[in-house]
């Protein structure tokens, strides 16, 4: 089985969009997600209300078709969207 790159999606201003057809935003807060923080820590991380995290929460839930953020973090690890390279001991 060969590994594939997950699809992007242009973006209606002509920007590559992130991984999935999220924006470059959904991505950001994906990441958070998948770091275990709450709509609250990605607000203050974002300089976003609360109620926008949320909604940008809601929005990455329907794009993955995922009911819960466990299981968008999960499907951001199973994909290795976040993959950091490896460090030298």
């Amino acid at each position: 089985a060969s590994a594939r790159a997950a699809p992007t999606r242009r973006c209606g201003r002509g920007r590559a969009s992130a991984p999935l057809g999220l924006t470059p935003r959904e991505f950001e807060v994906l990441r958070l997600v998948a770091e275990g923080r709450s709509n609250r820590d990605i607000a203050e991380a974002l300089f976003i209300s609360v109620k926008t995290a949320s909604v940008h929460v809601s929005n990455i839930l329907g794009k993955l078709d995922v009911a819960s953020r466990g299981e968008a973090a999960a499907t951001a690890h199973r994909l290795a969207l976040f993959a950091t390279p490896k460090t030298r001991a």
